[in-house]
């Protein structure tokens, strides 16, 4: 038998969802775990999560289909 694996830690932490809003409209996001972004379903914005910062830029969120 290998050895037991270490839980794995999220790359965001969920928590600090709750004090982010959208730059553009201050909107509630949605955390979006598979993609690793934060969804402003308002400006129709995912801004994107790397290394477990979200990039809370709008030059760098991505365009969505609302």
């Amino acid at each position: 038998m290998g050895a037991p694996s270490e839980p794995q830690t999220p790359l965001f932490d969920r928590r600090m969802l709750e004090a982010l809003v959208c730059p553009q409209t201050h909107a509630t996001l949605i955390y979006d775990a598979e993609a690793q972004e934060l969804i402003s379903k308002t400006a129709g914005l995912a801004y994107p999560i790397r290394n477990g910062i979200p990039i809370m830029l709008v030059s760098e969120a991505r365009k969505i289909d609302t």
